[in-house]
C-alpha cells in the first residue's frame, strides 16, 4: 500500500515501453484452457505472479484484437474478456523478462492451477405457487420463514472530507483493514471448508493491491474527491467495465468488484456489515463470499438468490457449508414480506412461496423421510459396523481439516483412513513449517478425540502444482513426477513433514501412509527418511508405516511390499484410473472409469489374498462409499472402509445388512462377469434376494 501510495496512472492510458526498462522485449503466446476462460480467479493467480517477478509484462488477447493491458492489474487483465480457446499474447521487458514468460506459459498450460466447479444444469419447477426461473444451486430441502439480511445503506453524499492527504490515508488504512479481513476468513475458509474454495478470496486480496486502481482513487482525492465517493466512483467504473465483458461467466465477477467495494466503503465509514438475526430461510439479491462463509448455520436454513447463478463464488462457498440454494429467482422475490413460508428444492431449483398446504405437506414428508433415515443412521454410527454373520468392517473418516475431523467424530467415524495432508501445502507462496504442521496435526487429532488417524504425506505433483516448488511441464502429469516420487526428490520437505508427524505420534495414535509407491525401494527410502526425522529416540511406539495402493504393479507384486509396511490403503480413484486407461476428470471417458470393473476388481483380490492374515487392507477411493461396491469390497477381505464424514453413518448401515460370507461368493462371481454394468447388477441381484 505504501507504494502504490506513490503511484499515479500513466498519461493516457499509455503502458512502459520495453525500450524504457533497457533490455530485450521477450514475447510469448499461451490458448486459455480454463473451461470459463480467465475469470477472478486464474486472472488472480496469473497476477500476484507476475508482482513477484522484476519484469514489465502486458497481455493482449489475439482472438479478440483488444488492446495490451498490465499484467499485474487485476482490473485491466480481467478487461481482457479472454475466454476458453482464446490466444493471449505475453510480452515482457526486464531482468526476469524470459522467466516472465516461460512461467506464466507453463501457468496456462496447468489452467493457472484451477481446480474446475461441476456446472449445475437448470431445471423447471413447478407447481402453481412457484417463482418462475429459479435455478438449482446446492442441493437440499429447505423450509421456513422468510428471513432478510439488516444492513444500513452507505450514504455517499452526507460524508464529511478533508485535506486529499488525510483523505488519501483514510483509504490506506480502511483497504489495510479489509485485507487482514479478507485474509482471516480465508484461513477460516481453507481449515473448516477447503482450500479449493478458499481460493475465492484471492481475487479479492488481488484487487485491494491493484496498483491501477489504487493510483485512480489516488488521482481522485488529490482533485479533492473525499475518500468514500473516490473509492465508490473509482470501484463503479471497474464493476462497469467487467460487467460489460461479452461473456457471461466473466461479467458474474463483477459481483467480486462490487463485494470488495463495498466492504471498504464499511470500513471507511464505520456502517456494519448485512447480517442475518432470525432462524428461517435467508432471501437476498445476492451474497459475497464473506457474508456466505460468515452465514450462521444454526439460524439460516436455506438461501434464495434473486441473482447469481450456480458458479458464483458465493454458492461454491454455501455448496461446501450444506445449504440448500436455489439462485436466479427474480427481482420480484424480494419484495415477498418478511416472514412468508418459503419451500426450495436446491436439487431441483423448485422455489414456492406460501405453498399450499398439500404442497407444503408433500415436501415436509419428503424432508422428514429423508431426515429420519439420516438421523437412524446417525443414532446407530457410534456403534461398530458388524456384519449380520459376525464380521466388523472399519468405517474410517477421508479428511482435509480440521472441520472434517469435526464433523467425521459427529457422524461416528472408527477413525480417519485417510488425512490429506497437501491442504496445508497447496495455494500458498512458500511450505509449511516444522511447527505449523504439527499444529495442524495435533488439531486434527485432538479433534477426533483419541480415535486413529492417518496421515497420507504429500500428494501432489504436476496434476497439484505447488507455487514454491519448481516443477517441469509434464506432458502427462497423472504419469509423472508425483506423490512420493516428487517428495523424494525434495528430501528437505519430506523429512520436515516426516519430524512434524513424528512429533505428534507421540502424543496421538497415528499411522503414516506413503502415495503413488510404485516399487519397493520408494517404500524402503520413505522409511529411511522417517527413522532420520524420528531422531535419536526412534519412531514413536505405536507408529503403523503403511502405503497407498494406487498403482497396478504395486498391486500385482504387493507381496515385495510386505515386509515394508503395516498396512495398505487401495485408492480405488487412481487405481481404476490407471488400469482402465480412462483418465478420472474426463468426461469423454467416464462411463469406463467404474472401480466395479472386474479387471480393477481382480487387481484388489490379488492384494486382499497377499496381504490376508499378515496386514490390514482398506479402501479410501470413492468405491468405499458406493453401496453397490460395498458388498463385493468386503467380499474381497477389505475390512476398513474410509469416507467422506458425511457418508460414515450410512456406509455403517450398509455395513450391517450384509452376510460376508455371501458377499465372498458375490466377489468370487463380479471377479468373472466382463465388465462393470454387469457387475452392478449382480450386486443388485443378490441385494434384493433376503435375507442378505
Amino acid at each position: 500500500m505504501g507504494k502504490s501510495g506513490h503511484l499515479s496512472p500513466p498519461p493516457g492510458g499509455t503502458t512502459t515501453d520495453a525500450s524504457d526498462v533497457g533490455t530485450e522485449e521477450i514475447v510469448g503466446v499461451f490458448s486459455v484452457e480454463n473451461p470459463h476462460g480467465l475469470h477472478a480467479r486464474p486472472a488472480s493467480r496469473l497476477v500476484s505472479e507476475v508482482r513477484a517477478l522484476d519484469a514489465s509484462v502486458q497481455l493482449r488477447n489475439l482472438t479478440t484484437g483488444g488492446p495490451a493491458v498490465p499484467a499485474g492489474s487485476l482490473s485491466r487483465v480481467a478487461t481482457l474478456a479472454a475466454l476458453q480457446g482464446h490466444e493471449v499474447e505475453v510480452r515482457a521487458a526486464g531482468p526476469q523478462a524470459q522467466e516472465a514468460v516461460e512461467h506464466l506459459l507453463t501457468l496456462a498450460a496447468r489452467r493457472f492451477d484451477e481446480t474446475v466447479e461441476g456446472a449445475v444444469e437448470p431445471q423447471a419447477s413447478s407447481g402453481a405457487t412457484s417463482v418462475s426461473g429459479p435455478l438449482p444451486a446446492s442441493p437440499g430441502i429447505a423450509i421456513g420463514p422468510l428471513r432478510r439480511l439488516t444492513a444500513v445503506p452507505v450514504d455517499l453524499d452526507q460524508q464529511p472530507v478533508g485535506e486529499p492527504a488525510a483523505e488519501w490515508r483514510r483509504i490506506v488504512e480502511s483497504v489495510a483493514a479489509v485485507r487482514r479481513d479478507i485474509e482471516h476468513v480465508r484461513v477460516v475458509t481453507a481449515r473448516e471448508v477447503g482450500a479449493e474454495q478458499a481460493s475465492i478470496f484471492d481475487a479479492h486480496l488481488s484487487l485491494l493491491t491493484d496498483t491501477e486502481m489504487l493510483a485512480d482513487v489516488k488521482t481522485r482525492t488529490s482533485t479533492g474527491i473525499g475518500a468514500v465517493s473516490a473509492w465508490a466512483g473509482c470501484l463503479a467504473e471497474v464493476e462497469r467495465e467487467w460487467a460489460s465483458l461479452p461473456d457471461p461467466y466473466l461479467r458474474e465477477r463483477a459481483a467480486d468488484v462490487h463485494a470488495v467495494g463495498d466492504q471498504v466503503l464499511r470500513a471507511l465509514t464505520g456502517e456494519p456489515a448485512r447480517r442475518m438475526t432470525s432462524e428461517g430461510v435467508l432471501v437476498v439479491g445476492d451474497l459475497t463470499p464473506a457474508e456466505t462463509a460468515s452465514l450462521d448455520l444454526a439460524l439460516v436454513t436455506g438461501v434464495v438468490l434473486a441473482h447469481g447463478s450456480p458458479s458464483s463464488h458465493a454458492v461454491i462457498l454455501a455448496r461446501a457449508r450444506d445449504i440448500p440454494v436455489v439462485v436466479a429467482a427474480g427481482a420480484e422475490v424480494l419484495s415477498v414480506p418478511e416472514g412468508a413460508t418459503i419451500l426450495l428444492d436446491g436439487s431441483t431449483g423448485e422455489l414456492h412461496i406460501d405453498p399450499s398446504p398439500e404442497l407444503l405437506q408433500k415436501y415436509q414428508k419428503r424432508a422428514e423421510d429423508a431426515a429420519g433415515q439420516r438421523a437412524r443412521q446417525l443414532a446407530l454410527s457410534e456403534q461398530p459396523a458388524v456384519s449380520r454373520d459376525g464380521t466388523p468392517v472399519a468405517v474410517a473418516a477421508n479428511l482435509g481439516s480440521v472441520a472434517d475431523a469435526r464433523a467425521a467424530l459427529a457422524a461416528g467415524a472408527d477413525g480417519a483412513g485417510l488425512v490429506r495432508t497437501e491442504f496445508l501445502f497447496l495455494d500458498r507462496s512458500a511450505a509449511p513449517d516444522v511447527d505449523e504442521q504439527q499444529a495442524e496435526y495435533g488439531a486434527i487429532a485432538a479433534a477426533m478425540d483419541g480415535r486413529p488417524i492417518t496421515l497420507r504425506t504429500l500428494d501432489v505433483g504436476g496434476d497439484k502444482p505447488l507455487a514454491y516448488l519448481p516443477m517441469p511441464q509434464e506432458a502427462n502429469p497423472f504419469l509423472g513426477q508425483r506423490g512420493i516420487r516428487l517428495s523424494l526428490a525434495h528430501r528437505d520437505l519430506l523429512r520436515d513433514q516426516m519430524v512434524a508427524i513424528c512429533h505428534t505420534a507421540r502424543d496421538h495414535p497415528i499411522s503414516i501412509m506413503i502415495p503413488m509407491v510404485s516399487t519397493p525401494g520408494e517404500m524402503i527410502e520413505a522409511r529411511q527418511v522417517l527413522s532420520e526425522a524420528a531422531g535419536p529416540d526412534g519412531l514413536p511406539d505405536g507408529l503403523r508405516i503403511g502405503t497407498m495402493i494406487e498403482v497396478p504393479s504395486a498391486a500385482l507384486k504387493i507381496e515385495a511390499f510386505l515386509p515394508y509396511v503395516d498396512f495398505v490403503s487401495i485408492g480405488t480413484n487412481d487405481l481404476t484410473q490407471y488400469a482402465l486407461a480412462a483418465e478420472r476428470g474426463n468426461g469423454a471417458v467416464a462411463a469406463l472409469s467404474d472401480a466395479l470393473d472386474p479387471g480393477v476388481l481382480q487387481l484388489i483380490d490379488h492384494v486382499c489374498r497377499a496381504a490376508a492374515g499378515r496386514i490390514d487392507v482398506a479402501v479410501c477411493g470413492e468405491a468405499a462409499s458406493d453401496e453397490l461396491a460395498i458388498p463385493v469390497l468386503v467380499g474381497l477381505g477389505v475390512r476398513e472402509l474410509s469416507v467422506s464424514p458425511p457418508a460414515v453413518p450410512r456406509v455403517k448401515a450398509a455395513v450391517r445388512e450384509l452376510n460376508v460370507e455371501r458377499c465372498a461368493a458375490l466377489a468370487r462371481d463380479a471377479l468373472t462377469l466382463a465388465g462393470a454394468d454387469e457387475v452392478r447388477k449382480h450386486v443388485l441381484t443378490m441385494l434384493s434376494e433376503a435375507p442378505r
